[in-house]
């Protein structure tokens, strides 16, 4: 449990708020109710074993962030409680609630222990290919999509191991649930992307045999996009994605647009995911008492070969 004051506001909440929800009670010495749910509270936050985190301020040591508040969710009255999560307030309730009411409504906003250790697992399988333990890497994502299918993140994770270790059956076969799933996330459509080329590859020309074709006729888009899909199945990106663009100058919509398809889903994989919370707190905006977030750093490849899309599209 933390005391959060003007000082402590923007590391103890806001920020802290962007890795676990921090749930703000907002309390002042003379009230009784106060006095009743402070103990709830602390019992639930010692329970959810770290699924969140428990702040207290004092109404009448700072008023303007408390009245802020108030005025935010038209609550004249304490103990008035606000979660916070990715930055901003989210939702709150006033009253000392019993012990069942209070993890009713924390259960809408913390996650499950199940999900926690999900988020574990893939932190801990992002270590374990850093340092080239790529069985147990995949050990722990499979683990992940077992206790969640729907946990594209694990997937995604999953599905690059395997592929950057020339999986390709078994990429295809992780990749099979979700391949004609409606409105799939860019990053596992990428994954489609690279697994189709990886298939292609294995009877494709050699790179100097296509490269001969091409040097006869630039336009043999067909000999062109095999080029691309060799390159990208050898994660020879910006490479595969020059060719991708040579098509893409000389016909936008060639093959349904294939070629600028696969350009992008290239992008999508050399692309570093931004941390969900940050997206977030850019969707919804800063509290007032906070300062603007600054942007992350950006990848000057990617920004390029995303200029060079753009010239050519447009």
């Amino acid at each position: 449990m933390l005391d959060i004051s003007r000082q402590n506001l923007e590391a103890d909440l806001i920020s802290a708020s962007m890795q676990q929800p921090v749930l703000l009670d907002i309390w002042a010495p003379w009230c009784g109710p106060c006095k009743v749910l402070g103990p709830v509270l602390e019992r639930l936050e010692t329970a959810y074993a770290g699924r969140f985190k428990l702040a207290k301020l004092d109404s009448d040591a700072e008023p303007e962030i408390a009245g802020q508040l108030s005025q935010m969710f038209g609550v004249r009255s304490i103990p008035f409680c606000v979660m916070f999560k990715d930055g901003q307030p989210v939702d709150g309730f006033v009253g000392a609630l019993g012990e069942v009411e209070i993890r009713a409504f924390l259960d809408k906003h913390v996650p499950s222990a199940a999900a926690v250790e999900a988020e574990e697992d893939l932190v801990d399988a992002g270590t374990m290919l850093a340092e080239g333990d790529t069985e147990g890497a995949l050990h722990k994502l499979r683990e992940a999509l077992a206790a969640n299918p729907g946990n594209d993140s694990a997937r995604y994770d999953c599905l690059r191991a395997l592929l950057g270790a020339g999986r390709i059956g078994e990429a295809r076969e992780l990749f099979a649930p979700v391949a004609n799933k409606p409105m799939l996330e860019a990053r596992l459509v990428a994954c489609g992307h690279w697994i189709a080329a990886c298939e292609r590859a294995v009877d494709a020309r050699s790179v100097d045999a296509l490269g001969a074709v091409l040097a006869a006729d630039k336009r043999d888009f067909e000999a062109r996009f095999e080029l691309a899909q060799v390159h990208l199945a050898a994660q020879r990106f910006t490479q595969s994605m020059d060719e991708l663009l040579e098509i893409i100058m000389r016909d936008k919509a060639w093959n349904h647009e294939l070629a600028r398809k696969t350009y992008v889903a290239i992008l999508e994989l050399m692309t570093k995911p931004k941390p969900a919370a940050a997206d977030a707190a850019a969707q919804k905006g800063a509290l007032e008492l906070t300062g603007r977030a600054s942007a992350g750093p950006t990848d000057p490849v990617i920004d390029s070969y995303r200029r060079k899309l753009s010239m050519a599209v447009f």
